[in-house]
């Protein structure tokens, strides 16, 4: 009689579900009215295990600096998220503007690194200017010099919004550390950086050379984490770019590389229970979506990607919108590449003239 099998580690235990266990909401329609019903179902399950949100409060905004940087300017503005958050961001935007004229803008999602500075191409050390280089991570600077206002805030724990580091203490992930100490109050960290998001958008809405009816998202990595659920969770947003994120977390994600790739930042609580990263992904459409794959992304592994990647393509035809989603599988490795999404966005975020 064989031996009965026991999971001994945490490890050993999601392994063994992952085996056995299916996802209940995992999308397998092919009709548009298939869409719609499950829709509706992984929407509601998403938003029940994401957890309460925060009450808003007056943005109170206010600007404290202005930058000339050549052909744009770069403000640096604070308003607040909530009654015990403030967010901290850049703003860009182009210089020559004509008075009354409204331009589309760009949320920049930035990854782990130093934050809004990474994306707006903000360095003062030769290692710094190098690491954004390596990265193309000055996503933010690119897009404002194409003609789009642009903010970038810090989210929570990076940049200026970063906890103490003692607090962390040495040998442990900041990231898993903030998520824990939210939990305490009752929120789970990723809510909180969605809503951060969600108040990003009700800021740009009060500027007012922004035209808030052509406002996109665009994020590398944890920044690709952030496009992906404030473009699938928050209406106003219409199109996006998911940039060397797209993943499973049933396949390459969940080995021992994928297992030490995520953190407390960008955790889902739940999200295996009624699916994976495509179907949250999913929710997107049909809004106009570009996926930047890297070859050689040891964060997210390719053949991991083009698995998500084709799950994704099933759920949008079912959407009717096979049309609006295109990837760009690039030569590089975990980096922005911008060779299809900067065109994508010029394509459904400007007018033709």
């Amino acid at each position: 009689m064989p031996a009965k099998p026991r999971y001994l580690s945490p490890y050993d235990s999601v392994q063994a579900w992952i085996a056995n266990e299916t996802s209940e909401l995992t999308f397998a329609g092919t009709t548009l009215e298939d869409y719609a019903q499950w829709r509706a179902a992984f929407d509601a399950r998403l938003r029940q295990y994401l957890g309460r949100a925060p009450l808003p409060v007056p943005l109170d905004s206010e600007v404290l600096g202005v930058e000339d940087c050549g052909d744009h300017l770069r403000e640096k503005v604070v308003f607040d998220s909530e009654k015990y958050a403030s967010v901290i961001a850049y703003v860009l935007v182009p210089k020559g503007l004509a008075p009354g004229q409204k331009l589309p803008a760009v949320l920049a999602a930035h990854g782990h690194g130093r934050g809004k500075l990474d994306v707006c191409g903000v360095t003062t050390t030769d290692d710094e200017a190098e690491f954004v280089r390596a990265l193309n991570y000055d996503y933010a600077r690119q897009f404002v010099r194409r003609g789009y206002v642009v903010i970038a805030p810090d989210w929570r724990g990076f940049g200026e919004r970063s906890s103490p580091a003692e607090w962390a203490r040495q040998g442990r992930d900041a990231c898993n550390v903030n998520y824990m100490a939210c939990g305490y109050i009752g929120y789970h960290l990723l809510a909180l950086q969605i809503w951060d998001g969600m108040r990003c958008i009700d800021y740009l809405e009060t500027r007012p050379e922004v035209d808030a009816t052509r406002i996109g998202v665009a994020g590398l990595s944890f920044g690709g984490t952030m496009a992906t659920y404030l473009a699938a969770l928050e209406p106003r947003l219409s199109v996006a770019c998911i940039s060397g994120y797209l993943s499973t977390i049933k396949g390459d994600a969940m080995g021992m590389r994928g297992l030490a790739n995520f953190c407390g930042a960008q955790y889902m609580p739940g999200l295996l229970t009624i699916g994976d990263i495509p179907e949250v992904a999913g929710l997107i459409a049909p809004k106009p979506l570009a996926v930047e794959m890297g070859e050689l992304d040891t964060c997210f592994v390719i053949d991991d990607m083009r698995q998500a990647f084709d799950r994704l393509e099933r759920i949008y035809a079912a959407a009717g919108a096979a049309d609006r989603l295109v990837a760009d599988i690039h030569p590089g490795a975990h980096a922005w590449s911008g060779r299809v999404a900067f065109d994508w966005f010029d394509r459904w975020l400007k007018p033709a003239r």
